[in-house]
């Protein structure tokens, strides 16, 4: 196993190389660029343009071209372990980013958590009840789940209650040193959002796998042998099925990171996600491109974890 690990810790650092590239080139492709959302601020408080486009790319370090800016930026990673600038406010990105983590962090792993909670219990129950109607119930609201967008729930709950019953969700972050009862509170229905939207496939993929084990012959010599029904799905069938489970679970990992984005925004919790769509709509490419690299070396590790956890659950997976 120590070869392995060794060998994928090997591959992180090129393959974090080639996403910094294609993340670096593709932002410059977006319609628009930071210049011209920096003049169209200053014409209104100046009056007349005291500075020229040329100064402006000039002081940005835009002036030149792009593989010499994605020299500069990643050379400033390796060498002094930072991230660079923005250019809307010339603030330092790192600070911005290590502000913003606690939120989506504390906000995706609910949303795991409650997927988890939901989704596996379920789908257990509904493969161990195969073609029972509480296994169509829950088959059918697996499959509603998987279709509606976690946008869609969300909207529909900061909108409704405050039209019916004059309540809506708190808009205003409470930080956890201050009040952990209300911070949790706070971060409870955006997280129930969020993973609601997960917990369908992680349903489906659940109840297909214990289905697939509960066939296999040693769980037959387990019923043959007179063992209770909760020892044997608990102790012998789920620790097998659960394998592709976690896969589907570490794969949701990036939609949580990305499904974060609206829900942040909904919810107007300053969160990576928002600072993102801040960095998107005023095309500040050091933010864009620091937060996707960060994002990326994250999930890298994600996997890491992910695959190295088959072996605990099945000790009949070697890593060569």
């Amino acid at each position: 196993m120590g070869s392995y690990i060794l060998r994928r810790l090997l591959w992180i650092p090129i393959t974090v190389v080639l996403i910094s590239i294609v993340v670096f080139l593709l932002v410059r492709f977006l319609p628009g660029n930071v210049i011209d959302i920096l003049i169209s601020q200053l014409q209104p408080s100046a009056g007349q343009m005291t500075v020229t486009r040329a100064e402006i790319a000039h002081s940005l370090g835009l002036d030149v071209p792009v593989y010499v800016q994605y020299g500069r930026w990643i050379s400033n990673i390796f060498v002094h372990g930072s991230l660079g600038n923005s250019l809307m406010g010339n603030q330092p990105i790192l600070p911005s980013i290590e502000a913003a983590l606690p939120v989506t962090a504390e906000l995706g792993i609910l949303a795991i958590i409650i997927s988890i909670i939901i989704s596996i219990p379920i789908g257990v129950y509904s493969a161990i009840r195969q073609d029972t109607i509480q296994d169509y119930i829950w088959r059918g609201l697996s499959v509603v789940l998987i279709s509606v967008p976690a946008f869609w729930i969300g909207t529909m709950i900061v909108i409704y209650p405050s039209i019916w019953w004059g309540w809506s969700p708190p808009m205003q972050l409470i930080p956890f040193a201050k009040d952990p009862i209300g911070n949790i509170g706070m971060f409870v229905l955006p997280a129930a959002v969020l993973g609601i939207t997960m917990t369908g496939g992680t349903m489906r993929m659940t109840r297909t796998m214990m289905l697939e084990v509960l066939r296999q012959d040693y769980i037959r010599t387990a019923w043959a042998k007179g063992l209770k029904e909760r020892v044997v799905v608990i102790r012998h069938a789920m620790r097998n099925a659960l394998i592709p489970v976690i896969t589907i679970i570490g794969m949701q990992i990036p939609m949580v990171i990305g499904g974060s984005v609206i829900i942040e925004q909904l919810f107007n919790l300053p969160g990576l996600g928002r600072l993102m769509l801040t960095a998107l709509q005023e095309r500040d490419y050091p933010t864009i491109s620091g937060i996707n690299l960060f994002v990326a070396v994250f999930v890298i590790i994600i996997n890491i974890l992910v695959d190295l956890s088959y072996g605990w659950l099945d000790p009949r997976i070697h890593y060569q």
